[in-house]
């Protein structure tokens, strides 16, 4: 039986609460998922991601979906998230392994009956070794980028500037601090966005 994006995002989303759960229990820190959570503008749009500590990304590649958009798409993602996991079904699973890097996780989707998938990890995921400030700093909007900017005495002569120009500015201040970027980044997300949700069409059969 061939997997579909929808039944995959199903489960998944389920699995991901369960686990964000846990996180929440044991840790006592906030967390949360962003479905559809744009990146580089929105120009790309992944799966999911989530933020427990660290901003973990799942891109679902169904055996329904073509792979021809994932480099590209990888690219975007490997530049802001701490850990990646595609979730692929077994059509594309072995394509898929040669596509993505080696320090993503790879999770094999298998559908067992019409409303039902499990899951088999493949492979773990381990941490990103190269992320990119500019593109971590493009996850806020203007106006958060700006006030991290006002906190640090760093937007005296940006305050009308374009959004590009505030989030180079914020890349140079912490370029040589990318942990603390992204510790702002995710607290922005988890504090200011909690429940926030982007509009978004459906992409299907390639998403």
């Amino acid at each position: 039986m061939t997997t579909n994006d929808k039944i995959i995002r199903k489960i998944l989303r389920l699995v991901l609460e369960e686990e964000l759960k846990k996180y929440k229990k044991e840790r006592h820190l906030p967390a949360e998922i962003f479905e559809e959570f744009g990146v580089s503008h929105g120009t790309a749009r992944i799966d999911f991601a989530v933020i427990n500590g660290v901003m973990h990304g799942y891109e679902i590649k169904s055996d329904k979906d073509i792979l021809d958009r994932l480099p590209n798409q990888m690219i975007e993602y490997n530049a802001v998230f701490d850990k990646m996991t595609l979730v692929v079904g077994k059509y594309h699973l072995y394509e898929a392994l040669n596509i993505v890097p080696e320090w993503w996780g790879i999770v094999l989707a298998k559908k067992i009956s019409d409303h039902q998938v499990v899951f088999h990890k493949i492979r773990d995921d381990e941490k990103n070794p190269a992320q990119h400030g500019l593109s971590i700093a493009r996850l806020l909007w203007r106006a958060e980028a700006l006030k991290i900017l006002e906190e640090k005495n760093e937007a005296t002569d940006i305050r009308s500037k374009p959004r590009e120009m505030i989030y180079a500015r914020l890349a140079e201040v912490l370029k040589d601090d990318i942990d603390t970027l992204k510790d702002h980044v995710r607290n922005t997300l988890l504090i200011s966005r909690g429940d926030w949700r982007p509009v978004v069409q459906p992409v299907l059969n390639g998403g």
